[in-house]
């Protein structure tokens, strides 16, 4: 396991500079196969829009996390998710690209639920602030994503399932860093079974 600070990241989120942030996640990458990893993972739903800038010179496989999210929407039965995440995110087309190939639809955000959800992320859930409002901010998203004909939303961030689950969800969840750790373990497992 290796991160840069999120001060490093978010300076480059900052200036717009999606190169940095692959710079950043090469140097972890480097690091990592230098000490006998076999594959790559990156629980930060945002820096995955780097993730195409520098995975050719990554010098270990990734596992994607949209990808992981999108297998499990389609495991699942979903058709059309909602998308929530920074605004950095859900401008992107790191969970489109990957849920379209998949034959799936998509609904983001609005302008105005984008940057109070990204307050919310920055402000709050990073710094463990955890407000009834912020609860029933993300519901009422959600809630408009479901009479939009969403059956699930993605929760893309590390953040958000500090705040949202199934229980308090107008939609089911799917939680993108706990789907993306549970692939890891059975990758990992499985190349452990190959070596054995």
């Amino acid at each position: 396991m290796h991160t840069h600070s999120f001060a490093e990241y978010a300076k480059c989120l900052d200036r717009d500079d999606w190169q940095g942030v692959g710079e950043l996640m090469l140097a972890s990458a480097n690091k990592l196969a230098k000490i006998g990893a076999d594959f790559l993972i990156c629980p930060d739903n945002t820096i995955h829009q780097a993730l195409p800038l520098i995975e050719s010179r990554s010098p270990l496989p990734w596992l994607h996390i949209a990808e992981v999210v999108a297998s499990e929407a389609v495991d699942r039965g979903f058709r059309r998710v909602g998308l929530t995440g920074t605004r950095w995110l859900v401008a992107s087309e790191v969970y489109p690209e990957k849920l379209t190939a998949r034959g799936m639809e998509f609904v983001r955000p609005n302008t105005a639920e984008r940057e109070e959800i990204n307050r919310i992320i920055m402000d709050e859930l990073v710094y463990s602030v955890f407000k009834p409002e912020a609860v029933a901010y993300f519901q009422t998203v959600i809630g408009r994503m479901k009479d939009e004909r969403c059956d699930a939303v993605v929760l893309g961030c590390t953040e958000i399932p500090l705040i949202m689950n199934d229980s308090n969800s107008p939609l089911p969840t799917l939680d993108s860093t706990r789907l993306l750790a549970r692939a890891a373990l059975r990758r990992a497992i499985k190349g452990q079974e190959s070596h054995a």
